[in-house]
């Protein structure tokens, strides 16, 4: 249990460093009826992770993702496979990036956010881990990760649940200021929109590249030991 747990860490917090779905959510929060959509958000997050993580443990348990204790080859390939995308995102992305005098471009759908329906909040959250290529990749990888160690269905559950947990965090740092401070959070939370908004870029950049470069080792290792 405990390896299967271990190796979902990274994946996990790769997950939570989403900043535009931080700022999604405290857009929702700041808005006059941000109470249902925010939680709305938060709640579709947690499912759409849990469903796409164990969908792929599944599939990768059926295909033997694990030989003897070993990763399968074909894992190792997945793991390359993901690493090579990632670094290619992580490189446009960082590309994209924006000097510090420069205001970024808001997208379109978040224009639209301060009067969002709970049923869209929760769509938008399904999509920023089901559309999104870094948070689907990274659930991905997590997936195969625990499939990989041969872990029993209760150290499996509890990897998937430590997975959707740690990638559940950087949501609920928001989350716990709209509850605790209430109306007095509102200037932070303000603050802390903008400032992802602003390095989005350079967090997603950095991030991808730091998870390509631990699968890509990952797999070397497996491949040639």
């Amino acid at each position: 249990m405990g390896q299967a747990i271990g190796e979902v860490l990274a994946y996990g917090v790769g997950v939570a460093l989403s900043p535009l779905a931080i700022v999604a959510l405290v857009v929702m929060l700041v808005s006059p009826d941000g109470g249902r959509p925010a939680w709305a958000f938060a709640g579709a997050w947690v499912l759409s992770l849990g469903m796409v993580s164990t969908v792929v443990l599944l599939v990768a348990d059926g295909a033997d993702a694990s030989t003897n204790g070993a990763p399968a080859t074909w894992v190792s390939v997945v793991k390359i496979v993901i690493g090579l995308l990632l670094v290619l995102f992580g490189t446009r992305r960082w590309r994209r990036r924006t000097g510090r005098e420069t205001e970024p471009a808001t997208p379109g759908w978040m224009r639209h956010l301060d009067n969002v329906t709970a049923a869209r909040a929760a769509g938008l959250a399904a999509a920023f881990n089901v559309v999104k290529p870094k948070n689907l990749l990274l659930t991905i990888g997590a997936g195969v990760a625990v499939a990989q160690v041969g872990a029993s269905p209760a150290g499996q559950a509890a990897a998937v649940c430590a997975f959707v947990s740690l990638g559940t965090v950087g949501l609920g740092l928001p989350l716990a200021i709209h509850v605790v401070m209430g109306s007095r959070g509102r200037d932070l939370l303000t603050e802390l929109r903008d400032w992802m908004v602003h390095e989005n870029a350079a967090i997603i950049a950095a991030l991808s590249l730091v998870i390509a470069a631990k699968l890509l080792g990952d797999a070397l290792i497996s491949l040639t030991s």
